[in-house]
């Protein structure tokens, strides 16, 4: 199975942490978020992963030489300008074409920023059975954006209002102040290879923009509710001290 890691943000809101490396080799208990993602994904048989880049993009290349590549075959998409998470995934199309079957197959997105246990075995049997464009994992939570979906767990919009993370309040009043059931998204998502052919858009554009817009047209981006699982963005410096503390305690397994 492969998967695209999503690593070539500037990681501006980790500053001063990124100011002379990139996010992705930033480091939680010992491991890099790039390393916590990989080892993530190895876990329910990912052997080939493609890893966009930018900001200090070679840090990232001597890191995975070093290391082997971790075991499995990692390709690279270097961007020399940012794409924005739907340009950097069409950027990178070519490798999810390669191979015969596997070109037909599935494949996860992964932001490198966050880091969960959902059950990304059960969601890819998900999205199967659903014979979706892109499942979504998604959490009853608050955050500072929502996305929308219909009772049938169909994507249909999103809020256009913020609420701070930590408002519970907030954020439940604004779920429940539009047609839709209002959910977060967790910046894990699985995507049918056929998507690259309906994406109309070039040049940098978010792939969330680019799903609305599909949706808009009749096409399938569902919902996997994740309600249960660890998920944590690790975004901001003190996000990193406190999932340093859920590893100690087995909250993150």
């Amino acid at each position: 199975m492969k998967a695209m890691i999503l690593a070539a943000g500037l990681g501006t809101r980790l500053r001063p942490l990124t100011d002379d490396r990139p996010k992705a080799l930033v480091t939680v208990a010992g491991r890099t978020l790039l390393q916590i993602v990989l080892d993530r994904l190895r876990v329910f048989g990912v052997s080939e992963v493609i890893v966009n880049t930018h900001h200090h993009a070679e840090m990232i290349a001597d890191y995975l030489i070093a290391n082997n590549n971790f075991g499995i075959r990692i390709e690279i998409s270097q961007e020399d300008v940012l794409l924005d998470t739907g340009g950097g995934l069409r950027n990178a199309a070519w490798f999810f074409r390669e191979g015969g079957r596997s070109a037909l197959e599935p494949f996860i997105v992964h932001n490198v920023d966050v880091i969960s246990n959902i059950d990304l075995g059960r969601m890819v049997r998900y999205h199967a059975g659903q014979e979706a464009l892109a499942t979504l994992a998604v959490q009853d939570r608050a955050s500072s954006r929502y996305l929308l979906f219909d009772e049938q767990g169909q994507l249909c919009g999103r809020c256009v209002e913020r609420a701070a993370a930590a408002d519970e309040s907030m954020a439940q009043s604004i779920q429940q102040s539009h047609h839709g059931k209002a959910l977060a998204f967790s910046g894990i998502h699985v995507v049918s290879p056929r998507l690259f052919a309906k994406l109309d858009e070039e040049g940098a554009f978010s792939i969330v923009d680019a799903y609305l817009h599909l949706a808009g047209n009749g096409e399938k981006i569902v919902a996997f509710r994740a309600d249960e699982s660890y998920w944590r963005d690790l975004g901001r410096p003190e996000s990193l001290i406190q999932a340093a503390r859920d590893f100690d305690s087995g909250k993150y397994e």
